[in-house]
């Protein structure tokens, strides 16, 4: 079967970038939509010029001109959407020249990141909207009937693995650590690569037609107490602990003003509620990536921890 075309948008970003070369390694024609500001960016312009030099078209536009989207789909069978959380309901009008076209076989949202039809804190949308605004994309696209496919990829590996789950530090700690709840509840945690990989793999899939793809991968799902044992082995020590209970970190969260809190609020949603995690996979709705994709190598929690070491 020939491979389909596909269109990323957002591909100077960091996920974006990856996705684009996982596109073009899959041996897809790869299309990136990009802005004209992006060219005079130094870092950006790099980046488009390496995927030029890889075999990508570069297709100048972005999400609020209309007709350079109308150019941009017209040529292709699927569309990648990996924006910022920032312009997330910049895809609206995406949507509505995908439904005008009635030619695109799969959308690919930008969600990206927890299940945001599964996430309890309402905390988090206070102001922020990280997940109230991409349920507004995803019901939309649902009513618009465009088939669709949402990664559901939880953290990647560079949100707070580094520090080891401890806010500001940008290592993991040799001397003490502070454990957010009891320290039992699991979080996800998937290199940025191989998002793109596993994301690629889906395209052309049909058992991913209008489901959620959810990554789970053995040896990336952790809770803090496991993360601390891990890294205690590696480094051959044991770390002082201390506690904070969930009322404290919520309280600290609701003083604290945005970005600054951050961290807190996604670690008190994932290792403390448990959002990632609390949920089996309905089949009904959603299938797993690693169990789809077996062939796919990822890098594990105890890999990039060897690293810092």
């Amino acid at each position: 079967m020939a491979k389909s075309k596909i269109l990323i948008i957002g591909a100077t970003g960091r996920l974006g970038y990856h996705l684009t070369k996982a596109s073009l390694e899959f041996s897809h024609p790869t299309f990136a939509l990009v802005r004209e500001s992006a060219f005079s960016d130094p870092n950006k312009a790099q980046k488009i010029q390496s995927l030029s030099d890889s075999g990508a078209t570069i297709l100048k536009g972005s999400l609020q001109d209309e007709a350079s989207l109308v150019e941009a789909v017209r040529q292709v069978d699927v569309v990648i959407c990996a924006v910022s959380a920032k312009q997330i309901l910049d895809q609206k009008l995406l949507i509505q020249v995908i439904k005008q076209a009635g030619s695109i076989k799969r959308f690919i949202p930008s969600e990206f990141g927890s299940d945001p039809d599964k996430v309890r804190i309402s905390v988090l949308d206070a102001g922020y909207n990280f997940y109230k605004h991409k349920v507004e994309i995803r019901r939309l696209v649902e009513a618009e009937g465009i088939p669709y496919t949402c990664i559901s990829c939880n953290f990647f590996m560079s949100l707070l693995i580094p520090s080891l789950v401890q806010p500001g530090l940008k290592v993991p700690p040799r001397d003490k650590v502070t454990i957010f709840g009891d320290g039992n509840t699991k979080a996800v945690f998937v290199k940025e690569s191989d998002v793109a990989a596993f994301t690629i793999n889906a395209v052309d899939d049909p058992r991913t037609s209008c489901k959620v793809l959810y990554l789970r991968p053995p040896g990336n799902v952790y809770s803090i107490n496991e993360l601390v044992d891990l890294w205690e082995t590696k480094i051959g020590k044991k770390l002082q602990k201390s506690y904070v209970s969930e009322e404290e970190l919520l309280k600290n969260i609701k003083e604290t003003t945005f970005p600054d809190n951050f961290e807190k609020l996604f670690i008190y949603s994932a290792f403390v509620l448990g959002d990632q995690t609390y949920f089996d996979i309905d089949p009904r709705s959603g299938v797993e990536g690693t169990e789809l994709y077996p062939d796919v190598k990822y890098t594990t929690i105890s890999e990039v921890l060897d690293t810092l070491v």
